[in-house]
């Protein structure tokens, strides 16, 4: 195991149908919008003639979507890994941002009263937890070869500032992990030995404001 070298690309969702612009989280019933599908076939299409074992995703319905086109492309399965689901938001099905927006209203203002943790959601380090978790199961099954995990932007980003590490808290505005984006752990046995980051549908400059604050 020790000079194996092994790959996880973790790939965020594509573009979500969401004409209410509600943070939907956790929430059932998201599937991706007809761009959010073209931009799953062009992840798929990027890895295409690589070595991918193993394709895992996250519970949720624009996940699983996702997923399928490269599930497809290499002939697997898709592992529905519940350590990959979004992160909790006590804001679920409401607006962040904009008219009615959760942050102009004081009643909400107490929530945001510690972002380390966040105090509005999963704790940081219990969601880079759990995603390293699956991370290293898929890197296990896929010893030697690729894997695929789909997730969603926070979760992404915490496991990428856990693995090189940064930490936990960050501002959102500055994340990168553009929709359908890939992180890629490089891994020479146990060790992370490089992260590499890749758009293959370009970069999404206005992604926060479309998809409140990432999911």
């Amino acid at each position: 195991m020790a000079s194996t070298r092994t790959v996880v690309h973790v790939l965020r969702h594509g573009e979500v149908f969401n004409p209410n612009r509600v943070l939907y989280g956790r929430l059932p019933g998201y599937r991706l919008s007809e761009a959010g599908q073209a931009m799953a076939v062009r992840a798929a299409e990027h890895l295409s003639g690589r070595d991918i074992t193993y394709v895992a995703s996250s519970p949720l319905q624009r996940a699983q979507e996702t997923a399928r086109p490269m599930a497809a492309q290499f002939g697997l399965e898709i592992v529905t890994d519940d350590r990959l689901i979004e992160a909790g938001n006590v804001f679920e099905g409401k607006r962040v941002t904009g008219q009615g927006g959760v942050l102009k209203h004081p009643r909400s203002w107490p929530l945001f009263r510690n972002p380390l943790r966040p105090s509005w959601g999963e704790p940081y380090q219990q969601v880079a937890d759990r995603m390293l978790a699956a991370a290293l199961k898929a890197r296990d099954l896929a010893e030697g070869h690729e894997a695929v995990c789909v997730s969603h932007q926070l979760p992404i980003v915490c496991l990428r500032r856990y693995v090189q590490g940064q930490r936990l808290w960050h501002d959102p505005r500055k994340r990168q992990c553009s929709l359908a984006s890939i992180t890629s752990l490089v891994f020479q046995g146990d060790e992370v030995v490089r992260v590499d980051y890749v758009e293959p549908s370009g970069s999404t400059p206005n992604d926060l404001a479309r998809q409140q604050a990432g999911a």
